[in-house]
């Protein structure tokens, strides 16, 4: 049996700074919105030509079609991509004849995507409730399944955890490299959700049948979770590495279209299979300590 438990003060400061870096980059920084919550139009452009293009120029060109707030990126592939107000097929044909022009060379389109305002703002009202409902049917689940609301409240606090963890390393990585928060991302942190209490149970009912056998009648909670983490701690990261190399082969050799989803669900296996035993069951213990407490001087 591995002593995991007295480690606990480490698994604190390692989630605290990370989550800490997360919010901060959240909260000054911010992400790099996609249309399904904004609404707005996205053009990608591949460009032909040798000429050497300038972003600034190219948004010089969409000012004077009116395109005042456009965002414009251009990549190593020479890929260029626009984000702006709505705009319709007149626009958008306007927008390319110039850009070839400025180009020297014909363009092609990449993308041409058109999302209004009101169907952006019902998005970001159901992605909230999408998360909201997928988090209480776990805590009733595992408060039912467990006959026990410390592990239910421990698994939960788990799943905030990695959801914090993926949207502050989502920030660092939409701000320098481009990823946009999109509804694939929404989909990476719902998976990361069902994953990460997937392992969570796995480990709580490890502690119940070490809670319920006679011959562990003598050892502490934390005797017990250490002996519940030990024995399951192998076949998670066996679980988790197969998933681990996937996602990788995906992140360096999928599509763009793909890549930063796969980073997303990558982030969320590793900070889910390290949040099942080195956040969830910690809190379970302090909590299961609490309740034993409480008992002892309910006793008296």
């Amino acid at each position: 049996m591995i002593s995991f438990f007295k480690y606990w003060r480490v698994y604190f400061v390692i989630s605290t700074l990370v989550i800490a870096s997360g919010l901060y980059s959240i909260f000054n920084w911010g992400f790099n919105i996609s249309i399904d919550f904004t609404g707005g139009t996205v053009l990608s452009y591949g460009l032909n030509g040798d000429k050497q293009i300038k972003v600034d120029q190219v948004g010089l060109i969409l000012e004077e079609i009116g395109l005042i707030d456009a965002k414009v990126i251009l990549d190593k592939n020479r890929i260029l991509t626009i984000k702006s107000s709505p705009v319709d097929d007149k626009k958008e044909g306007e927008i390319r004849r110039k850009i070839a022009e400025y180009a020297t060379s014909a363009v092609d389109v990449l993308k041409y995507e058109s999302v209004g305002p009101t169907i952006g703002a019902e998005t970001v009202t159901k992605t909230i409730y999408a998360v909201l409902l997928a988090i209480l049917g776990i805590l009733i689940y595992v408060a039912y399944a467990f006959r026990n609301i410390n592990y239910a409240i421990a698994a939960v606090i788990a799943l905030f955890h990695d959801v914090l963890v993926v949207a502050g390393v989502y920030s660092i990585i939409s701000i320098f490299f481009h990823a946009e928060l999109d509804l694939l991302f929404v989909t990476a942190i719902l998976t990361t959700l069902a994953f990460s209490v997937h392992d969570t149970i796995v480990v709580f009912d490890q502690m119940r049948e070490y809670r319920k056998n006679p011959k562990f009648s003598t050892d502490s909670v934390e005797e017990k979770a250490d002996r519940a983490v030990t024995s399951t701690i192998v076949r998670s990261l066996n679980n988790s590495l197969t998933i681990v190399f996937m996602l990788t082969a995906l992140v360096l050799l999928g599509g763009e279209s793909i890549r930063y989803f796969a980073l997303a669900l990558l982030v969320g296996t590793i900070t889910g299979t390290y949040s099942s035993p080195f956040v969830s069951v910690p809190i379970a213990v302090f909590l299961e300590k609490r309740k034993l407490r409480l008992r002892h001087l309910t006793n008296k």
